[in-house]
């Protein structure tokens, strides 16, 4: 769309919904769904606060369509862009015959091709299931978006920011959560303390959570599906959700007729101004493997379209990029973990708080936030944010601001905090420790 703004002749080729990964089949129905898995607690802690509430029942087949309804209006919206645009929107899969040559091949079978002058890869990624027994057995995220039932006992596989948010949004629902991880600690690449505080926060849920473990096979029993553990443990559910990593979308492609160079996991090779192997051929997003996430997808899609037509030649600043994970409670984060920041500055102060929020002290939820910044002893900058607690995902946006203007910790002691809130602890932590 933004290369069709700056007067480009533009197609995109699509073999499912317009919108992506995140619009169908991640981000979007994933917050959606984490808002529905709140109502769990809500209903609860609204006694506390003088309501008295019926014990509730859901529907899931109503909130599914639903959730199918916004999607739907979603990628009617994303059309409509395209379509002002002036954008050709080319209904099927593409492959490349060559250098400058693509091949859509439609629904109906039906075969047309396109020569460009330019070709921008951006695919995404897909998740895959491990070759065990019985895999065939288990779902992904993908499948978990449109479950035609809730499944009453569920073991999420994987422990990733997928799946530590469904083990939050199964059990928010009022599933029996399981959820394994081959490691000794989940959401690797995260601060220390965030992955420590959240398995606490689990535990207290009641999400069983097992570290160094992982499934050895699945089987089809008259009750559901049997698991059987790398530590021999033997259960049975209903539902097998893996979310043990994503793979570059590349198969199939023909990346191979144009000389497209990919690494050992299917990833497009590009260099900083997004270029493959071939100097006319782009790659953007998930498919290149660096920041999977979708605003950085937007913004390299952006940034390559204002160099290559847009006369403004730049390139996406990675760094300090905020992101969050949709755990019950969120986890908010910007800038390097603790161990990053000592590895690269050497010493650094840490602000850390733990506390329970002004809302529990009604409900009697033992639900704790924790808030932590680290801090460059000489220069005074705050080199990072690190949040868990209800709001932590809309607070980090601004922490984000603050960290990339370059704040220091003098700048937010001196700024006045907002009472009574959550987020003030950020401008009141004084204590190192």
């Amino acid at each position: 769309r933004i290369s069709a703004t700056h007067g480009a002749r533009v197609a995109v080729a699509e073999c499912s919904a317009l919108g992506g990964t995140c619009v169908n089949v991640g981000c979007v129905p994933k917050k959606l769904m984490t808002y529905g898995a709140h109502y769990g607690h809500d209903f609860h802690d609204a006694k506390a606060y003088g309501w008295n509430v019926e014990p509730p029942t859901l529907d899931w087949a109503r909130f599914i369509e639903a959730k199918n309804n916004e999607i739907l209006r979603l990628n009617g919206i994303y059309k409509r862009l395209l379509d002002n645009a002036g954008v050709k929107i080319l209904n099927g899969m593409a492959s490349l015959v060559d250098a400058h040559t693509v091949q859509i091949k439609a629904e109906d079978g039906t075969v047309s091709k396109y020569t460009s002058k330019n070709i921008l890869i951006a695919v995404g990624g897909w998740p895959f299931i491990p070759d065990i027994p019985g895999k065939e057995l288990a779902i992904t995220s993908n499948e978990a978006f449109y479950l035609p039932e809730l499944p009453k006992r569920a073991l999420i596989v994987g422990g990733g920011y997928i799946a530590v948010e469904f083990a939050g949004i199964f059990h928010g629902y009022g599933s029996k959560v399981t959820q394994i991880y081959r490691g000794d600690l989940w959401l690797r690449g995260f601060d220390d303390d965030l992955r420590t505080h959240l398995k606490s926060e689990y535990d207290k849920a009641g999400i069983d959570v097992k570290f160094n473990c992982n499934v050895k096979s699945l089987e089809k029993v008259a009750g559901g599906i049997k698991a059987t553990l790398t530590d021999d443990t033997v259960m049975e559910v209903d539902c097998v959700m893996f979310a043990t990593g994503r793979k570059p979308r590349t198969e199939g492609l023909g990346l191979e007729n144009a000389g497209v160079k990919m690494d050992a996991n299917g990833a497009v090779i590009v260099n900083e101004a997004k270029e493959t192997s071939v100097p006319n051929i782009y790659a953007i997003g998930d498919v290149i493997d660096k920041i999977c996430l979708t605003p950085v997808a937007i913004a390299e899609g952006h940034c390559l379209a204002d160099t290559l037509f847009g006369g403004k030649p730049r390139k996406v600043d990675y760094s300090d990029v905020p992101t969050a994970v949709f755990s019950v409670p969120n986890i908010g984060t910007c800038g390097p973990t603790e161990a990053q920041a000592r590895k690269e500055h050497g010493e650094v102060d840490i602000y850390r708080t733990t506390f329970r929020g002004m809302k529990h002290t009604l409900t009697g939820r033992e639900e704790k936030t924790l808030m932590k910044l680290i801090v460059h002893p000489t220069t005074d900058k705050v080199l990072a944010v690190h949040l868990c607690g209800d709001a932590a995902g809309e607070v980090i946006q601004l922490a984000g601001v603050a960290i990339k203007a370059g704040a220091t910790k003098a700048h937010f002691d001196s700024t006045i905090g907002v009472h009574p809130t959550s987020a003030e602890e950020m401008v009141t932590m004084r204590s190192k420790v």
